[in-house]
């Protein structure tokens, strides 16, 4: 494509929009898919009930430490997908491009969401593409719609939840919301600071297959802790956790500190939230221990009690325990 801008006519369904298409979009998902051009996708599925989900991105800035919105948008959906316990086949792409958005910056976005759905054996199969005026928009949001099978005889959610389950998370809480933040406002942390983006597909069904998760989830916006009210209402549990339990990276530890915020609030792109039966627990810190995403995995509480009101408990290393306070508000705006 001649142009290094991104023009109102490249969405105008003429020339432009076929040369956006054909020369910058198609060409970098066609090894994902082979789809001809048409108006819908044909996709070939065997077995087990159908998962689907769908999220937008409208992340700020568009590239951060350990990503860019590209990689966060099919990270993003493939995760909504196989916390359910779902393998993730298929991801619809849609963008909305601020006229004037440089072609180079569109070019790099979209590699890296069709690497990252490649390296997690999902295929992006069909997507739209819509220009808008300069100021409309800020640069570009992105929409992925995922679709995954969700084998035999797996059933995970908050209805699965029972009173001893152990709750665990698969590493390091609040890198990304850290890395986000300190991209966005130029803090230094020390160059230590990453987004842990990444897609949690084959951990996820490494973790089912022990027959011992009750039910997951992706702490992403507003992090672990408003993930555990939601579960805890949800499953009109009680839930406690241990503060000192939960891993924290030094450097997050140390922006939250200077910051003034609190680790458990803030949001992750590539962590597990597990639910697990306690007699298998040997069975699954295995499985975390030799996955390179789960190596920092520990078990930070238990459901302790039935309870309609949902309640989630936090025991401080000194044996207090108090109730842990909800998040009111919008801690970070625009993080994924």
């Amino acid at each position: 494509m001649k142009r290094d801008k991104i023009l109102l006519a490249h969405g105008s369904g003429g020339e432009l929009s076929r040369e956006l298409i054909e020369e910058i979009i198609y060409p970098i998902f066609d090894n994902n898919g082979g789809q001809e051009l048409l108006d819908s996708a044909f996709l070939a599925l065997e077995g087990g009930r159908i998962a689907m989900t769908t999220d937008s991105y409208v992340i700020s800035p568009l590239f951060f430490p350990g990503g860019d919105i590209g990689k966060l948008a099919a990270c993003g959906t493939i995760n909504d997908l196989a916390v359910c316990g779902a393998i993730p086949k298929f991801l619809s792409v849609g963008l909305i491009i601020e006229e004037g958005f440089p072609v180079e910056d569109l070019k790099k976005i979209l590699r890296s969401l069709s690497d990252t759905a490649a390296n997690a054996g999902v295929l992006v199969v069909t997507g739209d593409t819509k220009v808008v005026e300069r100021g409309s928009a800020d640069k570009i949001f992105i929409n992925t719609t995922g679709i995954g099978i969700v084998p035999e005889g797996v059933s995970l959610g908050p209805t699965e939840i029972s009173v001893g389950d152990l709750i665990i998370i698969s590493g390091t809480v609040g890198d990304h919301g850290m890395a986000v933040l300190c991209q966005r406002e130029g803090l230094s942390l020390g160059g230590q600071i990453a987004s842990d983006c990444a897609p949690l597909s084959d951990l996820a069904e490494l973790l089912v297959s022990t027959g011992g998760v009750s039910c997951m989830r992706d702490p992403t916006r507003g992090g672990v802790a408003s993930v555990l009210y939601e579960l805890a209402r949800q499953s009109k549990m009680t839930m406690e956790i241990l503060n000192e339990a939960v891993p924290i990276h030094h450097a997050v530890a140390a922006g939250c500190s200077m910051l003034g915020l609190d680790p458990i609030y803030l949001a992750n792109e590539g962590k597990l939230l597990i639910f697990a039966r306690p007699e298998k627990e040997s069975e699954i810190m295995n499985v975390l221990r030799n996955h390179p995403l789960g190596r920092a995995g520990r078990v930070i509480g238990r459901v302790t009690s039935r309870d309609d009101s949902g309640k989630v408990l936090v025991e401080t290393e000194l044996g207090a325990k108090r109730i842990l306070p909800v998040l009111e508000g919008e801690h970070l705006p625009r993080i994924c």
